[in-house]
């Protein structure tokens, strides 16, 4: 027998490699199972589902219809967190999402990518941290390894490569610095959530 790069296994290593199948036939399961979920018109009962699958999900925190998720228990977010529709949240390295975050709709948070220089293609991965009070505009992509700074700003759009720096306000592709808020003492709170979405 031989994987897919060409190389013979041995017998042990197949039989690792059948259960480390089944392991990613169940996990691909439960994601299409929150999924699912995220077509349920309930903020309870959505909130209910992802925190049974691990999501850490502080209080007053709502997650919009039609999230999609990699390994939800890697995934926290603070209180106060409002994550809109359809957006992607990456937990195949470590997700942290702070208080009073905003998160617009259709954004995609990863933390892996393909290593493309590599011989055989292989993922890296690196945690991803967004701080308290940071604002994330709609259709914003966010890669491993960055950490956006407590009250910073991602424009809409904007593609996010490095750290960006607390308060800071970043646009474009990659994402650079255009300005910067002028609060540097926030202390809002999001407010209800839209009921039915």
């Amino acid at each position: 027998m031989k994987d897919r790069m060409g190389n013979t296994l041995s017998t042990a290593k197949a039989c690792q490699k059948g259960v480390n199948r089944l392991k990613n036939i169940c996990a691909d399961f439960e994601l299409w199972l929150l999924r699912l979920a995220g077509h349920i018109p309930s903020h309870t009962i959505r909130l209910l589902c992802y925190r049974s699958a691990g999501i850490k999900i502080g209080q007053g925190s709502r997650v919009h219809m039609w999230a999609n998720f990699f390994q939800p228990e890697n995934i926290t977010l603070g209180t106060d967190t409002i994550v809109g529709d359809h957006v992607f949240l990456d937990g195949r390295a470590k997700l942290t999402i702070g208080s009073h975050v905003d998160i617009a709709s259709s954004v995609m948070i990863y933390n892996s990518q393909h290593e493309i220089d590599s011989d055989d293609f292989h993922a890296t991965y690196e945690p991803v941290v967004i701080e308290d009070y940071v604002f994330i505009g709609p259709r914003v992509i966010i890669l491993p390894g960055v950490t956006i700074g407590r009250g910073a700003v991602g424009a809409a759009g904007a593609v996010v490569t490095k750290n960006i720096s607390p308060f800071a306000v970043v646009a474009g592709i990659p994402a650079q610095a255009i300005g910067e808020r002028k609060n540097k003492n926030p202390h809002y709170n999001l407010g209800r959530p839209r009921l039915f979405q």
